[in-house]
């Protein structure tokens, strides 16, 4: 068999059943089909209706619950409590989102931590990394940076906070991270992109707040900020709501 220079191939990824299943639920949240405030279909009957086991539509709705897309009510059922921005499931696959949101849930633990530790321990070259790449972030968003050069200039912020730990091993995992973490924020952004400047101006703020809280070195008030605006980065990707 002739050999083919260059060639490479790369295995289809194959996706979790409780994945595909939390992409097809959300895209009928995001489209209307199910509203807010609506009874979704009992495990029972999303066991028959997808033809799924019991384990893998409990795997889906823990996702949704997690993501704060539907609650359980004892005794009564599950029910849509928000809706995602509409135009989420156009800019990322449906199953694709439940990995980026997967990403929040380790990097909240381990970007507080950081922050923390970068307070107490950051030096002033390393303050003044973080500083300049705040300014970069300003620069990005306020001159309207595409997607991508934003997410960059995002980054490059919170790898600044990591490195001023002076623990390479949180850089090495935030690294390790980074093609989720770029993939959430380019979509976060794409969904900025044509919201009203508030939003813009709360992001920045965000991360202005950590960075003032570096500076002071209060390391619980570094960890609350960041802890904060992860959240609420996660929450602009699961509710059109948020920050309104």
């Amino acid at each position: 068999m002739a050999k083919i220079a260059g060639l490479k191939l790369q295995p289809k990824r194959r996706e979790r059943l409780g994945d595909q299943l939390y992409g097809q639920l959300l895209e009928q949240i995001i489209s209307g089909a199910l509203k807010e405030g609506d009874r979704l279909p009992s495990e029972k009957e999303l066991c028959q209706m997808f033809e799924v086991s019991r384990p893998v539509v409990r795997e889906a709705m823990m996702l949704l619950q997690a993501d704060g897309l539907v609650v359980a009510r004892q005794g009564s059922g599950t029910y849509v409590q928000r809706r995602p921005p509409q135009g989420l499931a156009a800019l990322a696959g449906l199953s694709d989102i439940a990995g980026m949101l997967r990403s929040f849930e380790l990097r909240l633990p381990l970007e507080s931590e950081a922050a923390a530790l970068a307070a107490v321990r950051r030096s002033p070259d390393q303050l003044s990394r973080i500083g300049e790449a705040l300014d970069g972030l300003v620069r990005a968003l306020e001159t309207g940076a595409s997607p991508t050069a934003a997410s960059a200039a995002d980054f490059a912020f919170h790898h600044a906070v990591a490195e001023a730990t002076c623990n390479p091993m949180f850089v090495s995992v935030l690294d390790t991270l980074h093609p989720a973490i770029d993939r959430s924020m380019v979509v976060a952004l794409n969904l900025l992109a044509g919201d009203a400047p508030q939003r813009t101006r709360r992001v920045l703020e965000e991360h202005a707040r950590i960075f003032e809280a570096i500076t002071l070195g209060d390391a619980d008030a570094a960890a609350l900020a960041m802890r904060s605006h992860l959240n609420r980065a996660r929450q602009r990707l699961t509710d059109q709501h948020q920050d309104e």
